[in-house]
């Protein structure tokens, strides 16, 4: 099957994330339903451009989906057909003619310098207390995105060169500068771990039971922190991943450097970045400006 086969070309060749690839195969047996209901079509090499203007339509009309939302499941196709076209499967890409719905820009949401550093953790060398702060200050000191955190392990921390080795997606590895206070909490955080857990799988971070993270576990312990200081209405990890790069920029690191450090593939990816710090700029200028 056709699908099949793109889907382990995703997973293996071009080693896209569980999570993406787990995206990408439910988007495309949606539209394949959507085909074969519509128009009796069993074979996606034989959709054409209205086809898929229909199935956009639908989504939008039907299921209430954003312009963000289908703009997504776009890219899904226009992947799949240029895999298609690749293989020999069809000559001519279906979404050549199809044209991406206006979106309104979302600025990232980051946690202001002020907020963040009123974020407390509890006194004492209890396990918990010191593996949330960590887990904490990892997300926020490093800007790793949840994923990355979960697979880090004893052997990626550098500590004599104060370096962690990150693991991004599609397995690409990236070097990020640790501060002596960081390594420091590593040092201290390991001890205890290792007292508390004399057998433990080989992750840095565990849970209360001394397993692996899971992506909940993070989430509830960054909202819990953050829920303290902030009234932002996102308060998840990757809200962490935003601040981090919006205060290096702030205290004037290049975009060039924070999409190294954030493992971005394209720079305009992380220009959004830019934007956040204009946008500032334009408020300040509002409210101190006589005629602002």
């Amino acid at each position: 099957m056709l699908i099949d086969q793109f889907i382990t070309y995703i997973a293996t060749e071009k080693r896209y994330s569980q999570l993406t690839v787990s995206a990408y195969s439910s988007d495309l047996m949606q539209f394949a339903d959507y085909i074969k209901v519509q128009f009796e079509l069993d074979d996606l090499a034989e959709v054409n451009p209205a086809m898929v203007r229909s199935y956009i339509v639908w989504l939008k009309d039907e299921k209430g989906l954003s312009n963000r939302s289908i703009n997504r499941k776009m890219t899904t196709l226009r992947t799949f057909y240029k895999y298609c076209l690749r293989e020999g499967v069809i000559e001519k890409s279906p979404m050549m003619k199809v044209k991406a719905l206006k979106q309104p820009k979302q600025l990232p949401k980051f946690v202001p310098e002020e907020d963040i550093n009123k974020v407390s953790f509890p006194e004492g060398d209890d396990f918990p207390s010191r593996r949330d702060e960590l887990l904490f200050e990892l997300l926020y000191q490093t800007g790793m995105r949840q994923a990355e955190l979960r697979g880090l392990k004893d052997g990626d921390v550098d500590k004599m060169g104060m370096m962690l080795k990150v693991r991004g997606k599609r397995n690409k590895d990236r070097l990020i500068p640790l501060s002596h206070q960081m390594v420091e909490m590593i040092s201290k955080y390991q001890v205890l771990r290792d007292a508390t857990f004399a057998q433990h799988p080989d992750r840095l971070l565990l849970n209360d039971n001394g397993e692996a993270l899971t992506p909940y576990f993070i989430y509830n312990k960054v909202h819990r922190l953050l829920e303290a200081v902030t009234s932002l209405k996102q308060k998840s990890p990757h809200v962490l991943r935003h601040t981090f790069a919006t205060h290096l920029l702030d205290e004037g690191a290049s975009l060039v450097a924070i999409q190294k450090l954030l493992g971005h593939e394209d720079l305009a990816t992380t220009q959004i970045y830019a934007h956040t710090t204009i946008e500032q700029l334009k408020q300040i200028h509002k409210q101190a400006h006589p005629k602002g």
